[in-house]
């Protein structure tokens, strides 16, 4: 028990904050469950490649087992991006730990999305050596929902840097 006082008064005087590295982990753990969740639907319900129309024309789900990064690239160097995720996660969670009061609601909504979507494309390269795609809108190549939490994440992120940017020079 006496560890735990030291650690808990260790880690508040260092600025770590708990409520923050919380509701990161609950935020990105769901975006997280969301993923694994849709994932594990499409495999049991279809073979590698199969395809089937939703909105005919426009969006299919086809099921594509990716060996590469985004939109399939560097196909030859799998574990580039396990240590890079690895990396982005440990480095992301750090970061917030310590900043969570300081930043804005939208950068943690940012970081959030980022993590939980790499956690979820993570977990497939370890487990099966290549990421599960599905949806398919037959104008860009298939993608998951990690895929959109990452996708999205980096475009808040994007736009949170460049507005704060405008801001402080006007």
């Amino acid at each position: 028990m006496i560890f735990f006082r030291r650690f808990a008064k260790s880690v508040k005087e260092a600025g770590i904050s708990f409520s923050g590295a919380f509701t990161m982990a609950v935020a990105s753990g769901s975006l997280y469950a969301i993923d694994r969740v849709s994932k594990n639907i499409v495999t049991a319900k279809m073979a590698e490649r199969e395809s089937f129309p939703v909105l005919e024309g426009f969006f299919h789900m086809t099921l594509v087992h990716n060996t590469g990064g985004a939109f399939g690239i560097l196909k030859s160097h799998p574990y580039v991006f396990t240590a890079a995720a690895l990396i982005f996660i440990f480095f992301a969670a750090g970061y917030v730990s310590l900043k969570w009061r300081s930043m804005l609601f939208r950068e943690k909504t940012a970081i959030c999305l980022l993590i939980g979507g790499t956690a979820g494309n993570l977990v497939d390269r370890i487990r099966f050596g290549y990421v599960i795609d599905f949806i398919d809108l037959r104008v860009w190549p298939v993608f998951n929902a990690a895929d959109s939490f990452i996708s999205i994440g980096a475009g808040i992120l994007i736009f949170s840097l460049f507005f704060c940017s405008i801001k402080k020079e006007t």
